[in-house]
């Protein structure tokens, strides 16, 4: 019997230096290619280069906006797959004549470099910084995030009158997260890259959208729900009753974005 036991906790204690060690191999999933914005259909967009405070050149795709009216988005993408990915969702922002800036983080795409939290935030700055040499000032920028880019977008939106904070599929924190799908480990204990939305939601000085499928079993809505709740306001949770995690422009969210942008416009 205390053999057995002997090996439970073995076991346990050394899947708990696993997940410790090698936890960024499983938060980040970059894919490794030459992104040609015309090959993902947006011919409109170029690309550009974004210099971040620790010298890396990051490539991103940019359009201006159309009018003096019209802001611009800049737009977080998730852990998974590169820029080009996300092409097809910041189609309807083009079509609207809104300003596009699709940030491609270090690590991902051909950009040098490696994906950690504070490196990310180092990342989404440096677009804001990317914006502001453009003219593009503040108070006419969206800044978008998508599941963990909703982590960079809260980070970075802190104490700034920009136009508006979208989140798509956001969790209040990863320790949060990693308790959901890790639930027999000390997720405070273990989690490096913690992205801890909760503790600075309360800091967004803009109106905030988060955007959540109730059938998302990657970051489930109750986390976005959450989040929400600490947000200040003006707010708006939209929920997509059918949409899992990656599917919510099948299910309108572009529609719900710009109304909401309209709206508090």
């Amino acid at each position: 019997m205390m053999s057995f036991v002997f090996v439970v906790v073995a076991i346990y204690i050394g899947s708990s230096v696993f997940l410790y060690l090698f936890q960024r191999s499983l938060m980040y999933h970059p894919s490794s290619a030459h992104l040609d914005p015309a090959a993902f259909g947006v011919a409109e967009m170029e690309i550009v280069k974004v210099e971040t405070a620790d010298g890396l050149s990051l490539t991103a795709w940019y359009r201006a906006p159309q009018n003096d009216d019209a802001p611009t988005l800049l737009y977080l993408h998730g852990n998974a797959g590169h820029i080009g990915y996300r092409a097809g969702k910041v189609r309807p922002y083009l079509e609207a004549g809104y300003g596009v800036l699709l940030l491609s983080y270090r690590g991902y795409g051909t950009n040098h470099g490696y994906p950690t939290e504070q490196n990310l935030y180092k990342d989404g700055q440096a677009a804001l910084a990317f914006l502001a040499d453009k003219q593009i000032p503040i108070f006419k920028t969206i800044i978008y995030g998508e599941s963990l880019g909703a982590g960079v977008a809260v980070e970075i939106a802190q104490n700034k009158a920009i136009f508006g904070l979208v989140l798509e599929a956001p969790f209040s924190s990863m320790v949060d997260a990693a308790s959901h799908h890790f639930k027999f480990f000390p997720a405070a204990l273990i989690v490096r890259d913690k992205y801890d939305s909760l503790s600075k939601i309360s800091n967004i000085k803009a109106p905030v959208l988060i955007l959540h499928g109730l059938k998302d079993r990657t970051v489930p809505a109750h986390l976005g729900r959450k989040l929400y709740d600490a947000a200040p306001s003006p707010k708006e949770f939209y929920e997509f009753p059918e949409a899992g995690h990656n599917n919510l422009y099948e299910y309108g969210a572009p529609e719900r974005v710009i109304a909401f942008l309209e709206v508090n416009s």
